[in-house]
Parts: structure tokens; C-alpha cells; sequence
């Protein structure tokens, strides 16, 4: 018998689902390349970015919570705190941007702010669409990812125009991020035919797919990138990269090569980073920054079950 081991750490699952969804919206493979012409397109070092901003953000449920109203109606809801930052690499990797949130959420109309004593901090009130576990858990996405594009428009300040922008995750939550491109690190969905979704498969490390483009209400432009230090599981280092859509083809197509020049350099080693090679260097050690941002987690469930109590 003849297997290969996924090099990902088992506690973070796999970075590629066993059976993946069929994409529900078109894509067109034949934006860059017709689809039956597609080979892989080597990386060009002359197109590096000298400097990258990476964006990316954290967050944590601190407490679930209960929301009565006047007329004694009961909602469900979580505070939960979240974090976001921008490392900056040149000479050096720098956080040049961070900044922490605190909020209750809730699909009830009676949220108000939950000041605590100790420590001295607020969360403030955000409505969730519904009370179900995911609408809460995107109204906090949704306020992290404003986060995210706050400190991203704080890093450019003092960044080279020609800076590349690289978005940990993907990039229709922080579309206000101008030319910024998105990596994905894990995969769940086929958004290719079978035939290019084992060429991507075979993608030699350092290489690319051409630009396609998916379609819906979130559409942008995407390809997929081979990062070096894979260990022959199916698709091992492979991430996909996605910008806007209202990038023309041409912009699209040349932040690809910018991205394919400059992006694999940063990619992670297995004996440092349980998510190697997608996990990049300054993703993580922003990752690990931001949570230690976030405060300690126990301090803060007794002050807000201390600020409960006191009503």
C-alpha cells in the first residue's frame, strides 16, 4: 500500500476537503488562456514587490450571553472581542498597523454596551441578522473585517505606492481594499472543471494557473498558486488568489505575475508553522501578535460576568 500524509496539523483539518462542493455560480476559465490551452506560468523575479503590507485580523467569543428586552423576550448573543493588523515587509517585517474591537451581538433590539470594571473596557452593541450561530458569527467577521480595512488604509499612509497588499482569507469582505489580493489557504469548493482541477494538481512549485474569473454577486477574478515546500499530498501548497473584479483583465493578469514573483518567498516551513507552506510567515506571526492583543480571556469572562450580575 501507498499513501502520503496531509503535512497540515490534524487539529486544523485538511487544507483540502475530501469531496469538494461543485461551484454554484459560472465561472470563465478563458479569461487569460482558453481553458483547452491552459499550461502553467512561471514565476518572473523581476516582478517582485520590494515591499508587502499582509492584512489580517482575529477574533475571539468571549462570553455567550442572553438579551432580555422590556417585554421580557429573550434573544441569544456573544461578546466577543476581535483584533486586526498589517505586518509590513522590506528591509525588515514590522506590525505597522494593529487595533482591537469589543462588541455584543445580537439579533435583539434591546443591546446596549456592556461597560466591565476590570478590566475597564466596553463592548459595544452590533445587530447580527438572526439569532442563529452564523449570523452571529459573521456580524463579528463583518466588524473585523471594517478593522481590517482600517488599518490597511493606516499602513498605506506611509507605504510605497507600488506596495503589494496581500489579504489573509478571501477578498469580497474587504473589497475597500484597493488592489489587494487575497489568499485562501484552504479549499472547499471545485470551482474549475475536473480536467483543470487536476492541472492545478500538478502545478510545479513557484508556478501558477492562468486568471480566471468567477461570477455572482461577489465576483472577482482568481487563480491558483503552488507554493514551494509541499510534501506530495494532493494539492499540498497550493493556494488560491483572488482581487476584485472591477480589475480589467490586463490589471488582473499583472497583479497575478506580481503576486506569483513575490508571495512564495514568504511561504512557511512544516518545523515552524503546523499550516506550512499556505500559512505565510508574516500571516502567522501577525496572527500570533493580534491574539495576544486580545487580552487575557478568563479576566474577561468574570468582568462580564461580574458586569451581569450588577445589571
Amino acid at each position: 500500500m501507498r499513501f502520503t500524509v496531509d503535512p497540515w496539523d490534524p487539529s486544523y483539518g485538511s487544507a483540502l476537503e475530501t469531496v469538494l462542493d461543485p461551484s454554484e455560480v459560472v465561472v470563465n476559465a478563458d479569461v487569460e488562456v482558453a481553458s483547452d490551452r491552459w499550461t502553467p506560468i512561471a514565476a518572473e523575479p523581476d516582478l517582485a514587490a520590494a515591499t508587502v503590507l499582509f492584512v489580517d485580523g482575529v477574533r475571539r467569543i468571549d462570553a455567550r450571553v442572553w438579551v432580555e428586552d422590556d417585554d421580557g423576550g429573550v434573544e441569544p448573543g456573544v461578546c466577543a472581542t476581535y483584533a486586526a493588523g498589517v505586518v509590513r515587509t522590506g528591509e525588515r517585517a514590522e506590525v505597522v498597523a494593529a487595533s482591537v474591537g469589543r462588541g455584543v451581538f445580537s439579533a435583539s433590539r434591546a443591546i446596549r454596551p456592556i461597560p466591565t470594571r476590570f478590566p475597564a473596557v466596553t463592548y459595544l452593541p452590533y445587530a447580527a441578522g438572526d439569532s442563529t450561530p452564523e449570523s452571529l458569527w459573521l456580524a463579528i467577521q463583518d466588524q473585523m473585517g471594517r478593522r481590517e480595512i482600517e488599518m490597511a488604509d493606516v499602513a498605506r499612509r506611509d507605504a510605497p505606492a507600488d506596495a503589494l497588499v496581500v489579504v489573509d482569507g478571501p477578498i469580497t469582505n474587504r473589497a475597500q481594499v484597493g488592489g489587494a489580493v487575497g489568499v485562501i489557504k484552504t479549499h472547499a469548493t471545485a470551482y474549475l472543471p475536473p480536467d483543470l482541477h487536476r492541472f492545478v494538481g500538478g502545478l510545479p512549485e513557484g508556478s501558477r494557473t492562468p486568471v480566471f474569473t468567477i461570477g455572482g454577486r461577489g465576483s472577482r477574478h482568481s487563480w491558483y498558486l503552488r507554493l514551494p515546500g509541499g510534501r506530495g499530498a494532493p494539492w499540498s501548497g497550493v493556494v488560491r488568489c483572488e482581487c476584485s473584479s472591477e480589475l480589467v483583465v490586463a490589471e488582473a493578469v499583472a497583479l497575478a505575475n506580481r503576486v506569483g514573483a513575490t508571495v512564495p518567498r514568504f511561504a512557511s516551513e512544516s518545523h515552524k508553522d503546523p499550516r506550512a507552506p499556505q500559512n505565510l510567515y508574516p500571516i502567522g506571526g501577525l496572527e500570533r501578535e493580534l491574539r495576544r492583543r486580545l487580552g487575557d480571556a478568563e479576566l474577561l469572562y468574570r468582568a462580564l460576568a461580574v458586569a451581569s450580575a450588577v445589571g
